[in-house]
């Protein structure tokens, strides 16, 4: 079987390693991928919004499946285009893909179907908006109803860090926005929960915890993410039926009633307080780094579940996790998630230590003349599976330093609340 994976980062790095290790696949094309793609795939630069070229490949190559990671071309209807042309695709279309999309999409439906979440209001200009920001309640959280790279989300401490989210928003920092969401700051710990849908039925699909901030302790802008561990360590069994029944059933239920059908992965950002879940928001594909901390923990063919999804047969398979926690942490760019240099040539990669629990997923890399460069601000992702956090940890941070990546930066304290406690 030949397949397609659409996307360049580290989540697509990961997928592909995965894949790489199933017997039933012959041929893995990445589009575009990046550096560490091109050591075990083949990489195709097409642009991923040209679903026309994107389909001359698939006949071209005879792709049987392929594999969206990303977002945008979700959003933008990619899985309905070649599903209408009769290709194998994974991910939710265009529909359920609003979940992401439209943050107000899925705030109303947490209103309607009663799913916990934070009270909120909807505004559509600046004035409006302002007016209310005078009277509000802080902290409190703004943020732009579309797709924003993760870094639409303003946590306000005051007015005026408010007036500068709106301003922002409004002034199309994240592109043409027509409405933002003003909601109350919710307290606790957020914790990141999967599950993976057919369309008829849905598996759960391990939790992690991921760090957003760009500094150590939590502090810093957000980013798109800057490591994470798995399991969460908030997760247990009430916790868990607790999600299922008041978060992501009467999710399905409401697409259901909206006659949208969801196939794919579902990524709940959860808040947890006193032991229970609140929606934040809702991905619609697997998280960035928790897919590189969740997926070496997969002891089932990741083949033959994308396939069962396609086909309809999820509950005809178990998913199968091994029993040893995973930790991810981001080498960045200096300067990330500000200005950075790209361009950059990393070196020492014959020195540090890879095998089958110690792993480099790239993300922004590229290679020129056989020479591996950055070209993003997030650029690699190591991952280690170990019994404990803290040597996860540990081992992760040894392989960093030997690579010596002068232009990099890291956050030494992942999983601190776990380790620590």
């Amino acid at each position: 079987m030949n397949i397609g994976i659409i996307g360049s980062g580290g989540r697509e790095h990961a997928i592909c390693s995965n894949l790489n290790n199933s017997e039933k696949i012959n041929k893995i094309y990445c589009i575009p991928g990046n550096a560490g793609t091109d050591e075990i795939a083949t990489n195709i630069d097409i642009n991923l919004n040209d679903f026309e070229k994107i389909n001359q490949l698939v006949l071209e190559k005879n792709i049987d499946l392929l594999i969206v990671g990303p977002e945008q071309p979700l959003v933008d209807g990619i899985v309905d285009f070649f599903e209408n042309l009769g290709v194998k695709i994974f991910g939710p279309n265009k529909a359920a893909s609003q979940l992401e999309g439209s943050k107000i999409f899925t705030k109303k439906i947490c209103q309607k179907y009663n799913i916990p979440t934070a009270n909120f209001g909807i505004f559509n200009n600046k004035d409006e908006s302002n007016k209310f920001l005078i009277s509000a309640n802080y902290p409190l959280v703004i943020k732009a109803d579309g797709l924003a790279a993760g870094k639409g989300v303003y946590i306000c401490e005051n007015i005026e860090m408010a007036y500068t989210a709106v301003n922002e928003i409004f002034g199309g920092k994240f592109g043409e926005t027509k409405n933002l969401l003003v909601e109350e700051f919710l307290t606790g710990e957020e914790m990141s929960y999967f599950v993976i849908s057919d369309g008829n039925s849905f598996k759960t699909f391990e939790t992690a915890q991921d760090h957003k901030r760009v500094f150590e302790g939590d502090k810093g802008k957000n980013t798109g993410g800057m490591g994470a561990y798995s399991p969460s360590r908030l997760i247990n069994n009430v916790l868990n039926e607790k999600i299922i029944k008041k978060i992501i059933e009467p999710t399905f239920a409401a697409l259901k009633d909206l006659e949208i059908e969801y196939k794919g992965f579902l990524y709940a950002g959860l808040m947890i307080k006193n032991d229970e879940p609140f929606l934040i928001e809702y991905n619609v594909r697997m998280g960035d780094p928790e897919c590189q901390t969740i997926l070496p923990k997969l002891n089932t063919d990741l083949a033959d579940i994308f396939l069962s999804c396609c086909n309809k047969k999820l509950n005809e398979i178990d998913i199968e996790w091994g029993k040893k926690k995973s930790m991810c942490i981001v080498l960045c760019s200096k300067g990330y998630p500000e200005t950075f240099e790209k361009n950059i040539i990393i070196q020492n990669f014959e020195k540090i230590n890879l095998d089958n629990e110690n792993l480099c997923f790239h993300a922004g890399t590229t290679k020129k003349n056989k020479e591996i460069m950055s070209n993003g601000g997030r650029v690699l992702n190591f991952v280690t599976l170990s019994e404990n956090f803290l040597d996860a940890r540990n081992k992760i941070i040894k392989n960093i330093n030997l690579l010596n990546w002068k232009n990099g930066h890291f956050r030494k304290d992942i999983g601190y609340k776990v380790i620590d406690q």
